[in-house]
């Protein structure tokens, strides 16, 4: 259980039900952020639709959006995204070694386009008001500016739920653990918090 008690469908408005329900039931092992969320009908229909409606587009290749997310939150220290997203990035081709290390200098597995999207999560997350035109130009060379929008957008709203999720404490699904060991992923923490 999170800072905050869980909010189940059933307290839910009922005009926004559905979206909850199918966040829960195909967005992923993501349970126990709906269930804060839910604090806040406006947040369900937004922000858990919003995350949906992205990831069901498809517009940029998953591989990108899990690098960029994994990045983001092994900068921010969010263990609840990182965990969860390290099995994703292994799902997209990289080697188990490859979240663990995703801040090095060559991370297992990374090509140059790869190593593009990283570097870009951390300029926006660590540099977002000196990001200079020389990345743009280098990512128009692999991603249409509508790509480009999107790749910006998952990767700032990462540092949003990092913030949201540690403050929280929001706690691992038992399905995203059994994803993380089936990965083979290694020393990707789990959060852990002592809530009395």
């Amino acid at each position: 259980m999170a800072r905050v008690r869980d909010v189940l469908v059933d307290e839910i408005p009922e005009v926004l039900q559905p979206v909850y329900q199918r966040f829960i039931d195909s967005y992923g092992p993501y349970e126990n952020l709906a269930r804060v969320v839910g604090h806040r009908p406006p947040a369900v229909k937004n922000l858990l639709g919003l995350m949906m409606g992205l990831a069901e587009e498809e517009l940029v290749s998953p591989r990108y959006i899990e690098i960029a997310v994994v990045t983001v939150s092994a900068l921010n220290g969010c263990r609840y995204c990182l965990a969860h997203h390290a099995a994703y990035l292994i799902k997209h081709g990289l080697p188990p070694e490859a979240p663990a290390a995703i801040l090095d200098d060559q991370p297992p597995g990374f090509d140059a386009v790869d190593l593009l999207v990283r570097d870009y999560a951390i300029q926006v997350t660590r540099n977002y008001a000196n990001v200079d035109d020389s990345f743009f130009t280098r990512l128009r060379a692999h991603f249409s500016e509508e790509q480009i929008v999107e790749l910006t957008l998952r990767t700032a709203l990462t540092s949003f739920y990092n913030r949201f999720n540690e403050v929280m404490q929001l706690q691992m699904e038992a399905p995203a653990i059994a994803a993380l060991a089936a990965s083979g992923a290694t020393d990707i923490p789990l959060p852990d918090y002592d809530l009395d």
